[in-house]
């Protein structure tokens, strides 16, 4: 099982290299995140009422909101690596270790890049570097 479509694998020190950058864009998205959470109370009826007269502001907010995750999304993925959970900000670098494809794997909290799994193995298939 291959890595569809990824051209580019890291060695840790580049993925490490990005971490600084990558920090900054998983705040953005936290922020974005937890915008979205506080709003939601009140997104029920406004989206009903957008239904059946063309929009509110609260939903403009809303996409707003949106519109700033996905810029995220596509700015890890231009980086060359994966965003693979929102809560915890996990991120998944592809790598070739011992001939085969991998990912290196980051979670926000963590200092640097110190754990691998195989690309089926997940989150829970994390292995010391």
């Amino acid at each position: 099982m291959g890595i569809v479509g990824v051209t580019k694998f890291f060695m840790v020190e580049e993925a490490n290299a990005l971490l600084p950058q990558i920090r900054v864009l998983i705040e953005d998205m936290f922020k974005a995140r937890d915008e979205a959470i506080a709003k939601r109370p009140d997104l029920v009826p406004v989206l009903e009422k957008a239904a059946s007269n063309g929009g509110s502001h609260k939903v403009g907010e809303l996409l707003g909101i949106f519109d700033r995750f996905e810029k995220v999304v596509r700015d890890l993925h231009g980086l060359g690596c994966e965003l693979k959970g929102i809560e915890q900000g996990l991120i998944d670098f592809p790598a070739i270790m011992h001939g085969r494809e991998v990912y290196l794997c980051w979670q926000y909290n963590e200092p640097e890049i110190a754990f691998w799994h195989d690309i089926d193995a997940g989150f829970a298939g994390r292995q010391p570097l």
